[in-house]
């Protein structure tokens, strides 16, 4: 699972700086960047909030975040058939309409 990168791609799609996005968080630059490293792992209710300022539900985030790994040996190939189309789906579907 790599929710920190998820966080960041989706920070950047949505033109926000760390520091923009950690202000309205009320976190520290620093922490929501130990995230995005995914050096530090925040706890649920700090997932709520960021997921809540990025504008997208906290299940997406964890389901963006999923690697092949985080799945069920048996479950994986249907997994890396559906991924792909399923992601592609969300992004456009949660992106930003300027």
């Amino acid at each position: 699972m790599n929710i920190g990168q998820v966080i960041k791609d989706t920070r950047k799609q949505k033109g926000q700086t760390q520091n923009e996005l950690a202000l309205s968080c009320g976190i520290t630059q620093t922490y929501l960047s130990q995230i995005e490293n995914n050096s530090k792992e925040p706890n649920l209710s700090t997932l709520k909030v960021i997921s809540q300022k990025l504008d997208i539900p906290l299940p997406i985030l964890f389901f963006m975040s999923l690697n092949e790994e985080d799945v069920a040996p048996e479950k994986r190939e249907a997994f890396a058939i559906i991924n792909p189309s399923v992601k592609s789906f969300i992004n456009e579907f949660f992106r930003d309409k300027k």
